[in-house]
């Protein structure tokens, strides 16, 4: 027993703070898990599925997998290794190639930051979905420090950090080119409503601090921020992630 305990890999300063801070706190769920339970929630079994910037194989898609047909929409061509689409299509970002009233689930996850023109988007998930369909959707809150900070620094910079402060391995696909345009309360609400649809949950939560995993210098002080946030709904303007539940409105 002893030989193999030496053998065993020791693991990383990571590992050991988020088993310690996070994963063995009783109730805590981080914000992927909180995001894909809004989706069991809220997702028919034999639905057909649109993810909108889908990417490549990821474990959102897998989840929507598990519920039906998943389409997988990107401007980026890696969408085609998307291996729990059942189609890929990529298309201008602009008009998406699909007929009206024809899909039942619309979702996004990380994509509203990247839009240019987000009521153009808005409107075109809202034509495709049928009546009574819904637009499930995660992104970032504008109000959050890792936000701000990207929203006042130019592209070169995202590039050079985004990745390396998240401890991301270095083949990563480089941080997409961000606007924040639908990334308040206030601006989600606003587009959604005058796009058609109907807002049935709207919450911002705080997750573990993954923009603190290269450094215990970043680490520590993200953990209190985590904690001061979460502890008063006071706060939770400044939590990290917008996530959105909306219906079609027709």
């Amino acid at each position: 027993m002893r030989l193999i305990e030496k053998t065993m890999p020791e693991s990383t300063w990571q590992e050991r703070a988020l088993r310690k801070y996070y994963y063995n706190r009783p109730g805590w769920k981080d914000g992927t898990t909180q995001f894909h339970e809004l989706i069991r929630m809220f997702t028919p079994s034999g639905a057909k599925i649109l993810e909108v910037g889908a990417g490549p194989t990821n474990k959102t898609t897998a989840v929507l997998s598990t519920f039906g047909n998943v389409t997988g929409l990107d401007v980026d061509p890696a969408v085609r290794d998307n291996i729990h689409c059942q189609q890929a299509v990529v298309y201008d970002g602009v008009t998406i190639p699909f007929e009206d009233n024809s899909v039942d689930l619309a979702v996004s996850n990380y994509v509203c930051e990247h839009i240019e023109n987000p009521i153009q988007l808005a409107r075109e998930i809202n034509r495709v979905l049928r009546p009574g369909g819904l637009y499930i959707f995660r992104t970032p809150n504008l109000w959050h420090y890792v936000s701000l900070i990207a929203k006042a620094t130019p592209q070169w910079f995202h590039k050079r950090t985004a990745n390396r402060v998240r401890n991301l391995p270095e083949e990563s696909h480089d941080p997409y080119l961000t606007y924040h345009r639908m990334n308040t309360r206030y601006a989600c609400r606003r587009i959604l409503e005058s796009s058609g649809f109907n807002i049935k949950v709207m919450k911002i939560i705080e997750a573990e601090p993954s923009y603190g995993m290269s450094s215990r210098l970043l680490f520590y002080p993200f953990m209190m921020w985590e904690r001061l946030v979460n502890s008063s709904r006071i706060f939770e303007c400044l939590r990290v992630n917008i996530l959105c539940v909306a219906t079609v409105r027709k």
